[in-house]
């Protein structure tokens, strides 16, 4: 054998080493659980034969504990760049057969090193999550670590996409990172989040609770808000990631991607046209009026099965990709609650970040009352959802569908937020409250003087009716530029964002802003 040759053997068995992770036994015990290897994850999720594979023969630098006698190549995690429908993105894999997947200094340095590369070329970052916290053996270093992350996080927020895909356990401190990143997927059954353990958690408050009930894919997705997406299996999950990169710019100095569109830019929606009830009580999913409006129907939801009474996702109209923003009818009526409001406020922030237009639809009769919303900070929480809108300067088109009363009409990308095209239906109701509210407040004496109190406060209510319960004084002000029948909303909207293309505005000059706590 040549001297070449061998050094060519000796680089295929590197890599071989380098690939096998923490040896079949325990990759074996990790495909038992219903997961994917790291590598699987990865290979699966790149477009094929695109991944490129960085620092693959690092190894850690801890002599503690016995540990300068045990390494692997490549130290529990994998990191590299390749395509994802043919644009450039940048991801990690934690690897839980190595050393349980724990964080050392040496896996924060490849991290970092792989997240600096995205921010520097502009690309989208993905890290997939299987991890079992800190490595207790390097102490401080592995903390550093942690901390080496989360500034990055912190900095490349707003610049490009992060999404972190929680694969396997993340707990402790490992779990910021994902709360810092722009959206988190989980896996249902094998997925897990928490600051601390079921153990820790029975030991200092008495609590028995569930790996699952505590950090699992729905505990997160359904009750804490923490998560936007869950998949039934890796699969699943690194295709719903996929579809939501299609949807994204690779950094905020690009605009989304746009795709050919066979759908009609004409297309009347004849079908909406009664989705609205004449009755002002009655409720309806105004996920019907969304998807007769978009691009094929295809609507991506963001945060699906969180703060049910306001819709936000993503998808596509003439072909450019819009952020949908709307108040559901169905549950609570559409009022805005805390929950919402935050849900709100971020979706529309990471819109204006990355370039995507806001498309609003309201029905909303106002905030959520009672004692719980007032003590969990409704006026804090409500106020977020305007700093979002009114700091927001990409194109911004809404459709006021049926109501739109006090100061909820004016958080909902209202004209005085800066509002570019205000739309309404004729069924819209605009004003400071509802009819019967309203009249019970101003013409009260008047209505208790009355010889026929009942006759009286109707007439009031259809005085009323008549002169708020209509999008026209509205209009009459310039609040709304164009009432229009439901069936003309996908031609209206599509042709208010090929005007508004081109749009430019700015906020005034500062380091930052300050959003309300």
């Amino acid at each position: 054998m040549s001297r070449l040759q061998e050094k060519f053997e000796i680089l295929a068995k590197r890599n071989q080493e380098a690939e096998a992770g923490g040896g079949e036994a325990r990759v074996e015990k990790h495909r038992a659980q219903g997961k994917l290897t790291a590598r699987e994850r990865l290979q699966r999720f790149f477009d094929p034969g695109t991944f490129i594979e960085v620092d693959k023969f690092v190894t850690h630098q801890c002599t503690d504990f016995g540990m300068d006698e045990t390494k692997f190549l490549g130290d529990g995690v994998i990191t590299g760049y390749g395509e994802v429908d043919g644009r450039t993105v940048c991801a990690f894999a934690q690897d839980f057969t190595v050393f349980g997947g724990s964080l050392s200094l040496t896996m924060s340095n490849k991290i970092c090193k792989i997240m600096d590369m995205a921010q520097k070329s502009g690309a989208p970052v993905v890290g997939m999550n299987d991890s079992g916290g800190a490595r207790i053996q390097e102490g401080v270093q592995s903390l550093a670590g942690y901390g080496n992350i989360f500034h990055r996080n912190v900095m490349n927020s707003g610049v490009i996409p992060q999404i972190s895909v929680i694969m396997g356990t993340c707990a402790g401190g490992a779990v910021y990172s994902p709360a810092l990143t722009d959206f988190t997927f989980m896996v249902d059954g094998t997925s897990h989040m928490f600051i601390t353990g079921p153990r820790v958690i029975k030991s200092v408050t008495n609590e028995d609770v569930s790996t699952d009930a505590l950090g699992g894919a729905l505990t997160h997705n359904k009750t804490s808000g923490v998560a936007q997406f869950m998949a039934e299996n890796d699969d699943a999950c690194l295709a719903q990631v996929r579809r939501l990169l299609s949807y994204l710019p690779s950094n905020n100095y690009e605009d989304p991607p746009v795709a050919p569109c066979s759908d009609p830019v004409d297309r009347k929606l004849f079908e909406i046209n009664e989705t609205v009830p004449e009755n002002p009580n009655k409720g309806y999913d105004i996920k019907d009026i969304v998807r007769a409006m978009v691009d094929d129907g295809e609507f991506l939801e963001v945060h699906e099965r969180y703060a049910l009474n306001i819709v936000v996702g993503y998808a596509r109209m003439g072909g450019t990709t819009v952020g949908i923003v709307a108040n559901q009818p169905n549950v609570l009526a559409g009022c805005l609650d805390c929950d919402a409001s935050m849900k709100g406020a971020r979706f529309v922030r990471c819109c204006d970040a990355f370039n995507i237009p806001v498309v609003t639809l309201v029905d909303v009769p106002g905030y959520l009352p009672g004692t719980d919303q007032e003590y969990r900070g409704i006026i804090k929480h409500g106020a977020k959802l305007i700093y979002a809108y009114s700091e927001c300067t990409v194109p911004k088109i809404t459709v006021i569908t049926r109501k739109a009363y006090g100061g909820a009409y004016i958080v909902m990308s209202s004209r005085h937020l800066r509002g570019d095209v205000n739309l309404s239906y004729p069924t819209a109701e605009i004003a400071v409250m509802g009819p019967q509210g309203a009249v019970d407040i101003v013409f009260r004496r008047e209505i208790d003087q009355a010889e026929n109190p009942q006759t009286a406060r109707q007439a009031k209510i259809d005085e009323y009716t008549e002169k708020f319960a209509s999008p026209y004084q509205a209009a009459q002000l310039g609040y709304i530029d164009e009432v229009i029948l439901p069936e003309d909303t996908r031609i209206r909207v599509i042709q208010a964002l090929r005007a508004l293309r081109a749009k430019r505005d700015t906020n005034p000059p500062r380091k930052h802003g300050n959003i309300p706590l």
